[in-house]
């Protein structure tokens, strides 16, 4: 098949307690990537404020905001001044007492085209999500934009092949993830780094066996614990892009802010396929018991 080529910005950025300054940094990055010809652009997850799981606070439930709502509209109108489809990350208010870690999908005419809520809701020291968010309750369905057919899924989604398979059969066109994840600076480096070559590792694989591209955005910097119980998160960055055989088109680093802008040729997807046919040959006689929770 002849090239499409996909224009795709990826931010990614450190956050602080301002969330006025934190969307005007996202504005600003998303400027740049659409002054760089990006028809596409993907925010990090819950990019207008610090990664305030690491505790648990009732107080912090005032963070949330509807959608649409103040965030949506901010972005919206961004989006239609440039033309572009952006991809934000937004601690849903969806009535009393219930939240969710939501997705947006702003279309490049400033309308909500659509939104995806976090499925998998981890529960761990530092990543206290399941106080604060319900899992989501609208499946795994790809929302459709003017650029493509787009497979949105959040951070801890990233670790399911279930979840990125899905979107695949749903006919997502692209895999994204905005991501808040980090190493434990109690950690020493070599674990450190076997946690950020398994980050890498399991999206690369899930544009392998779906013959998908995905596009990765994850915060950087550094964020205290407040309460001072941890050591605090040290958001480990390397925002990326990969092709449908899991090849790099670009990487960002570790330690700083940086914005991406990506040719993905989304022609190749059904070139892939034709020679790695997976789709094809799945059993799919034979994966009842994959809906169980264990088999023995």
């Amino acid at each position: 098949m002849k090239p499409k080529i996909l224009r795709v910005g990826v931010v990614q950025q450190a956050c602080d307690d301002h969330r006025d300054h934190n969307l005007r940094t996202s504005e600003t990055a998303i400027r740049e990537a659409a002054a760089s010809g990006a028809q596409l652009v993907l925010l990090q997850e819950l990019h207008t404020g610090p990664y305030f799981c690491q505790y648990e606070s009732t107080e912090l439930f005032d963070l949330a905001e509807a959608i649409p709502g103040p965030s949506t509209e901010f972005l919206g109108g961004l989006a239609h001044e440039l033309g572009v489809v952006i991809i934000g990350s937004l601690f849903e208010r969806r009535a009393p007492g219930l939240y969710h870690n939501t997705a947006v999908v702003l279309e490049s005419d400033g309308s909500l085209a659509g939104i995806y809520r976090k499925m998998h809701i981890p529960d761990d020291p530092g990543y206290y999500e399941k106080f604060y968010f319900t899992p989501g309750d609208l499946g795994f369905e790809p929302i459709d934009t003017s650029v493509g057919r787009l497979g949105v899924l959040v951070c801890w989604d990233q670790w399911y092949p279930e979840a990125a398979r899905m979107m695949a059969l749903a006919g997502a066109d692209l895999l994204f993830y905005p991501t808040a994840i980090g190493w434990n600076p109690d950690d020493d480096e070599a674990e450190k780094g076997r946690q950020r070559d398994a980050w890498t590792t399991i999206q690369r694989s899930h544009a392998v066996a779906n013959g998908l591209p995905v596009i990765v955005a994850n915060r950087t910097g550094f964020e205290a614990d407040p309460t001072g119980t941890l050591s605090g998160a040290q958001f480990w960055g390397s925002s990326f892009v990969v092709g449908p055989q899991g090849e790099f088109l670009a990487q960002a680093g570790t330690e700083r802010a940086e914005v991406l802008v990506v040719d993905v040729d989304l022609a190749r997807s059904e070139n892939v396929r034709r020679c790695w046919p997976f789709l094809r040959d799945r059993r799919i006689d034979a994966y009842s018991e994959l809906t169980c929770r264990f088999r023995r």
